[in-house]
């Protein structure tokens, strides 16, 4: 019951961040095209992996954002400096792993599709 009851919270967690935040939307409409690019392409076992586990990494980082910012801001509710930082280096995980997803992104499908595109001779 307690391990339900946990599973519940957290799903309550993802509910709210899907509602109420816009970047987390978007990580997921992105993570729904890369999945159907990787199907299209016919991506390796491998490179699923990778694939998921980018996903993964971003969303569990964009979530944290989200828990650091509301955390931050029950914390201190007027503007300050030392707060505004917290929320700046938090959104700055997020901005690093979804760059490093999309060079991995380019690694991965870029070969792919410029194989489909390359002229026939």
């Amino acid at each position: 019951m307690k391990l339900i009851r946990s599973m519940l919270n957290a799903w309550s967690g993802i509910q709210y961040s899907f509602t109420t935040q816009t970047n987390f939307k978007i990580h997921l409409l992105l993570a729904a095209i890369v999945l159907t690019a990787g199907i299209w392409l016919n991506i390796s076992t491998i490179e699923w992996m990778v694939v998921f586990i980018c996903i993964a990494v971003v969303l569990t980082t964009e979530l944290l954002n989200t828990a650091i910012e509301k955390l931050a801001d029950v914390v201190h509710l007027e503007i300050h400096p030392g707060i505004k930082l917290v929320k700046d280096i938090a959104a700055g995980a997020v901005l690093v792993c979804a760059i490093v997803s999309l060079v991995i992104a380019a690694i991965v499908f870029l070969p792919k599709i410029l194989h489909l595109v390359k002229p026939v001779q």
